[in-house]
C-alpha cells in the first residue's frame, strides 16, 4: 500500500514541476526559434528515485538502426537526428544515443540539449557536464537541463553553483531548483529558492506544497495551497494526498468534493486514502463511480483489500483486470505473503513470469517475504539465482530480504554471507543481521554484531534495541540486557516504546525472576500493551506460575477479548497444575465467545513443494513409510534412555493415552518424511507454527543423534539446531 501510495503521491505531485521545457519549432523564415510547450512528465520508479521519461512533444523518432540515418541538409533531417538521440535516451540506450550524436553532421542547440538530458536521465553527470563544456552555444534550456540534472541525481552543491552562474534565468530555472531540493529533502533550502523568486507559476507552488507534504508539515502546506494564485488539478491532488498522508480523510474528502477538475491520478489518491485508513467500502463505492479507470486505480483496490486481509477480494479483482503492470503482480505476492499464504504468493510469482512480466526489486523482496514466511528454502534459493542474473543482488533493499529469507529459512551461514557481500550496508542491514542471530539464540553474536555496528559508524535505532534485547532474551544475557535496555536513554537518547518493555518482561521472566518481570511492568512509564501481558503470560506458563499468569491473563484479556494465546496459556497454566475444571471452564469460555484455538501445524520443503502435517495425521501419501520409520526411531530411542514426558500432554486422559498421544506430534512426522525422502546427511529443516514442546524438543535430539543429521527446527519462539544429541538452545527457551 504504502508503494502504490508513493507512486500515486509523486506522479501527481511532480508531472509539471519541470515544466516549461523548450521544443523546436519551424517559423514561416525557416529559422528555429524556441517556445515554452511543454513539460517533462516525471515518472518514480521506487519511492524517490525520478527519472525524466522523454520530451513529450517531440515527433516519434524512426525505427531506425543505429547504422541507419536521416540524410542531411534540411531541418526536418535535423528534426529527425534529434528525435533519434531523444528516443533512445527514453529507452535508456545511451550508448545509441551518443552514437546517433557522434555521427550527425550538424547540431544545433537541441542536438546537445537531448544529449546532456539523456545522459543526466541515466545518472551519467560528469558525461553531461563533458558536453555541456563543449557545447558551441547555450541557451537557458541547455542551463537548465544541467542543474536540473544535477539536482535529480543528489548533487545539489553542483546545481546551485551552476544555477548562480545560468547568465539568464526563467521561471523554469527556478522551478529546477526549487524541485531539487525538495527531492533531495532540504525544504528550507527550497523554501528560500521559492521565496526569492521573481515570478511564480503553479508548478513553482506546486513543487513548494510538495516539499510540505513530504515533511508532513500539513498546516504549512495548506497555507501555501490557500495562498495559490491559480491551482491545477495537480496542485488539488497534492493537497489532497497529504491530508491522506496525515490519516485526515475528511479533510482529502472535501478537497477532492471541491476540485473544480479531476483526473484519474486525482480518483486514485482519494481512493488510497481510503484504502490507507481501512475504508475498504467507501473506497470501492468511489472505484465503481470513477468515470475512467487505469490499471493504478485497480492496483489501488488490490492492495486496498491485500492490506486488511480480503486476499480473496484482492483476487477477484486482479482477475478482472483489463490490463495489468507490475505492481498489480506485486501487489497480489505481497499480499499473500504479507498473509501467511507463501504458497500462494509463489504461484502468482511463478504466473508473473509466465506472462513475461519483469519482477523489480519491490516483486524480489516481496517473494522472498514469502519463501521465508514458510521456510521455502529451495524456492528461494531459485529467487535468489533471478535475482543475480536481473542483477538486482547489489540493491540494498533485496540484500536485506535475502538476509532475512536465508536466517528464517534456518540457513544462519547464508544470511551472514549475503550481509558480508553487501556493497553497501544501512541500518536495516545491521538490524537484520542482529535479528537473525537473535532468532536462532546466539546472543553473544548478536551482540557482537552491535557492537561492530557502531565502530563503523552505523546510528542504532529502535528496532536494533528490539533485536539485541531479544537475542539476549533467548540466551539468557540478564546483565547485558539491563545494560543495553538502559544504554538506549543514556547513550542513544531513545525512547523505550512497549516492544522493547516486552522484551524486557520476556528476558526476566525466562531467566526465573517472575517477581522482577511483574515489578517491571508496574513501573513502567506508560501503559502496559498486549504484547508486555503476552510476554508475562508466556514466562507464567514456563515456570508454571498460576497466580501471576492468571492475572496476567485477565490483564490481557481486558485488552483482546478475542485473542486466542492468553485462553490457550492460560488452560495450559491448569492443565500442568492438574486443574482439569479449570481448563475445561477456559475451553467453554473460548467456545462462548466464538475464540477457536489455532491447530498445531509442521511443514518441511521437500523438491520444492511444502508438505503440512498436524498431529496423528494420516492423510499424507507415505503415511506407512513415516510411521515405520518414527516406530524404528522410538525403539532405537527407548533402548538408549528416552521416556516419554507425559506433563506435557495437557488432556486429561491415562498415561498410556498420553504417552500414544505424544508419540505422533506433527513435528516428529515432518522429521519422518524428511528422513525418507533426503539423501542421508542432509540437514533437515522442519517449521512449526506453535511452540515447541519440552517431548518433542527431548525426541529430536534423540534422533539427530541415531541418524547422524542435522536437524533443524523453526517453532513460534525462535530457532533450534540439533545435532549428535544436543541442541543450540542448551535447553533455554
Amino acid at each position: 500500500m504504502l508503494i502504490l501510495r508513493t507512486r500515486i503521491l509523486i506522479m501527481s505531485i511532480l508531472r509539471s514541476l519541470l515544466s516549461n521545457i523548450r521544443i523546436l519549432r519551424w517559423n514561416k523564415k525557416k529559422k528555429m526559434r524556441f517556445l515554452c510547450l511543454n513539460r517533462f512528465i516525471i515518472y518514480a520508479k521506487n519511492v524517490s528515485n525520478f527519472s525524466t521519461a522523454a520530451f513529450k512533444g517531440f515527433p516519434a523518432a524512426r525505427r531506425n538502426q543505429p547504422s541507419e540515418y536521416p540524410k542531411s541538409g534540411n531541418y526536418e533531417d535535423l528534426l529527425s537526428w534529434n528525435s533519434m538521440i531523444t528516443r533512445y535516451c527514453k529507452n535508456k540506450r545511451i550508448e545509441d544515443a551518443r552514437h546517433v550524436f557522434d555521427k550527425m553532421p550538424e547540431r544545433n542547440v537541441v542536438s546537445w540539449t537531448a544529449m546532456i538530458t539523456g545522459y543526466a536521465q541515466d545518472g551519467r553527470m560528469d558525461h553531461a557536464r563533458q558536453l555541456f563544456d563543449e557545447m558551441p552555444e547555450r541557451d537557458v534550456v541547455s542551463w537548465n537541463a544541467m542543474v536540473a540534472g544535477y539536482a535529480q541525481n543528489g548533487r545539489l552543491d553542483d546545481a546551485r553553483n551552476l544555477f548562480d552562474k545560468t547568465p539568464k534565468r526563467n521561471v523554469a530555472s527556478w522551478n529546477a531548483m526549487v524541485t531539487g531540493y525538495v527531492q533531495n529533502g532540504k525544504v528550507e533550502g527550497a523554501r528560500q529558492m521559492f521565496d526569492r523568486m521573481p515570478e511564480k507559476n503553479v508548478v513553482s507552488w506546486t513543487a513548494m506544497m510538495a516539499g510540505y507534504v513530504q515533511e508532513r508539515k500539513i498546516v504549512d502546506a495548506r497555507q501555501l495551497f490557500d495562498s495559490m494564485p491559480r491551482r491545477n488539478v495537480i496542485s488539488w491532488t497534492t493537497m489532497i494526498n497529504g491530508y491522506a498522508r496525515e490519516g485526515r480523510v475528511d479533510d482529502a474528502r472535501e478537497l477532492f468534493d471541491k476540485m473544480p477538475r479531476r483526473d484519474v491520478i486525482s480518483w486514485n489518491a482519494m481512493i488510497a486514502a481510503y484504502a490507507q485508513d481501512g475504508h475498504i467500502e467507501e473506497a470501492s463505492r468511489l472505484f465503481d463511480k470513477m468515470p475512467e479507470r487505469d490499471v493504478a486505480s485497480w492496483n489501488a483496490m488490490i492492495s486496498c483489500y491485500a492490506c486488511r486481509g480480503k486476499l480473496d477480494d484482492a483476487r477477484r479483482m486482479f482477475d478482472k483486470m483489463p490490463n495489468r503492470n507490475k505492481v498489480s503482480w506485486t501487489s497480489m505476492i505481497a499480499g499473500y505473503a504479507q498473509d501467511g499464504n507463501g504458497e500462494e504468493a509463489l504461484k502468482v510469482f511463478g504466473e508473473m513470469k509466465w506472462a513475461g512480466v519483469k519482477p523489480d526489486q519491490i516483486t524480489f523482496a516481496s517473494i522472498l517475504d514469502a519463501c521465508a514466511c514458510i521456510a521455502a528454502l529451495q524456492q528461494g534459493r531459485q529467487v535468489h539465482k533471478c535475482i543475480i542474473k536481473t542483477g538486482f543482488e547489489s540493491d540494498v533493499y533485496v540484500a536485506n530480504t535475502l538476509v532475512t529469507m536465508y536466517a528464517k529459512c534456518g540457513i544462519l551461514e547464508h544470511a551472514r554471507h549475503v550481509f558480508d557481500k553487501m556493497s553497501e550496508q544501512n541500518v536495516v542491514s545491521w538490524n537484520a543481521m542482529i535479528a537473525c542471530y537473535a532468532q536462532h539464540g546466539y546472543g553473544q553474536e548478536a551482540i557482537g554484531l552491535f557492537e561492530q555496528m557502531q565502530r563503523v559508524g552505523t546510528k542504532p535505532d529502535g528496532i536494533t534495541f528490539i533485536s539485541v534485547l531479544s537475542a539476549c532474551s533467548h540466551a539468557g544475557l540478564v546483565e547485558e540486557g539491563w545494560h543495553y535496555f538502559d544504554s538506549m536513554d543514556t547513550d542513544y537518547h531513545i525512547v523505550a516504546g512497549v516492544e522493547h518493555y516486552a522484551c524486557m518482561v520476556d528476558l526476566l521472566g525466562r531467566s526465573g525472576m517472575l517477581d522482577e518481570a511483574k515489578n517491571f511492568v508496574d513501573r513502567m512509564p506508560i501503559q502496559p500493551s498486549a504484547a508486555v501481558w503476552g510476554s508475562l503470560l508466556g514466562v507464567c506458563r514456563i515456570h508454571v506460575n498460576l497466580e501471576l499468569g492468571k492475572y496476567a491473563a485477565e490483564r490481557l484479556l481486558q485488552l483482546e477479548p478475542t485473542m486466542t494465546a492468553p485462553y490457550v496459556l492460560l488452560s495450559n497454566i491448569y492443565a500442568v497444575a492438574g486443574r482439569w475444571d479449570d481448563v475445561a471452564n477456559i475451553r467453554t469460555m473460548m467456545k462462548d465467545r466464538g475464540v477457536k484455538k489455532k491447530p498445531g501445524l509442521s511443514w518441511i520443503e521437500v523438491k520444492n513443494r511444502i508438505h503440512t502435517f498436524v498431529a496423528e495425521d494420516r492423510s499424507h501419501p507415505q503415511t506407512a513409510e513415516i510411521y515405520a520409520m518414527l516406530g524404528r526411531l522410538y525403539k532405537q530411542m527407548e533402548e538408549v534412555g528416552y521416556l516419554p514426558d507425559i506433563d506435557c500432554v495437557l488432556h486429561d486422559m491415562d498415561d498410556e493415552n498420553k504417552e500414544h498421544s505424544l508419540q505422533y506430534h506433527s513435528e516428529k512426522l515432518a522429521i519422518c518424511f524428511g528422513l525418507i525422502s533426503t539423501p542421508p546427511g542432509t540437514p533437515i529443516h522442519v517449521m512449526k507454527n506453535l511452540r515447541v514442546c519440552r517431548d518433542c524438543h527431548t525426541t529430536v535430539k534423540f534422533i539427530s543423534k541415531i541418524v547422524g543429521r542435522e536437524l533443524v527446527v523453526r517453532d513460534a519462539i525462535r530457532f533450534h539446531h540439533f545435532n549428535a544429541g544436543l541442541c543450540s538452545c542448551g535447553n533455554y527457551w
